[in-house]
């Protein structure tokens, strides 16, 4: 048990972090698309992720959750490492979920500013993530380096984001908001993709411990379908964005689809990449755990919650299912 339940709660801990990337990430997209919109639109596009933005923010709340329950003393070396982003974070969210609930009640002059809020907060949460991220890939160093990674990182993630949104939109609407989604997506994927790639290039530069996984054999042999399957996908969803006529003919999901995949592709690898770590160079899976009893208790609950919120947010997405419909308050 000594080994097999930190592994286990490592793994949940991954999992929920991945899917709120996916999740949370299409929406905190639309709203860094919103500006761009008309006031139509932005209903619409508001409508898109109504129902699910809420349970998608869920999916955070038990990663760190389990960090803090399971790993505490890594949770106490990474919270006080992340202090600002985490702050900036959160005070990103807030301005999100004022935003969302009071557009709907705010007079017509006054609906441009929660407008406007609501695309600020998303901004600010992007690149607090990006920024956490960054941190946490530098093994939480505070050298010149290692801020010049975490700003690379923090301004580079908000270009996946705008890219599931768009991609999102295309599963949701139809019309001319549709033709705008598929324009938006045409644009952001290569700033993605030149963003993926550089932060690619800048990992090993900055950590040491990733370098010698990356680069020493049989490791990087065992890590070389990573970087091969991520640019074959890459390059299918530049073909569905050229042709355009698999998205337009019922397939609109596909893309969406890709950067699934890519997702998976990029957290396999940087699993691979760090662990035993759950701080890069500094402390293992085992050495941060808590007591096997306490493990043994929480198993039990998490065994629990994990299906129910799996459970519960396929459900809301079967439900929800199909195009969005025009945005009502009554």
């Amino acid at each position: 048990m000594e080994t097999w339940l930190p592994l286990f709660f490592a793994g949940a801990m991954g999992l929920a972090l991945l899917i709120y990337v996916i999740l949370d990430g299409y929406d905190l997209g639309i709203g860094l698309l919103l500006p761009l919109a008309s006031d139509s639109e932005k209903d619409l596009m508001i409508a898109s992720i109504g129902p699910f933005w809420d349970a998608n923010e869920t999916w955070i709340v038990l990663g760190i959750g389990i960090l803090l329950i399971a790993f505490p003393q890594a949770h106490g070396e990474i919270l006080t490492a992340m202090y600002i982003p985490v702050t900036l974070m959160l005070m990103g969210l807030v301005l999100r979920g004022i935003a969302f609930d009071f557009r709907a009640k705010a007079v017509s002059d006054k609906k441009d500013m929660w407008n406007l809020i609501f695309s600020v907060g998303s901004l600010i949460t992007a690149c607090s993530q990006g920024w956490m991220l960054g941190t946490y890939i530098t093994g939480l160093a505070e050298t010149g380096l290692s801020w010049l990674f975490s700003i690379l990182i923090a301004l580079t993630l908000p270009a996946l984001y705008v890219l599931l949104g768009a991609a999102w939109l295309l599963i949701k609407t139809e019309g001319e908001l549709f033709d705008k989604a598929m324009r938006w997506a045409a644009r952001a994927i290569l700033p993605m993709g030149v963003a993926l790639l550089l932060v690619s290039i800048a990992t090993p530069l900055v950590s040491q411990t990733i370098a010698d996984k990356w680069f020493s054999y049989p490791n990087g042999l065992m890590l070389l379908p990573i970087p091969v399957l991520s640019t074959l996908t890459y390059g299918w969803m530049m073909f569905l964005l050229y042709r355009q006529h698999a998205l337009r003919e019922g397939r609109e999901w596909l893309l969406f689809a890709g950067l699934i995949v890519l997702c998976l592709l990029a957290a396999l690898g940087l699993a691979y990449s760090i662990l035993p770590d759950i701080i890069i160079g500094q402390m293992t899976i085992w050495e941060s755990a808590a007591s096997t009893p306490s493990l043994l208790f929480t198993f039990w609950g998490t065994a629990i919650v994990l299906p129910a919120i799996l459970g519960y947010t396929f459900f809301v997405y079967r439900i929800f299912r199909g195009k969005t419909s025009e945005l009502t308050y009554e």
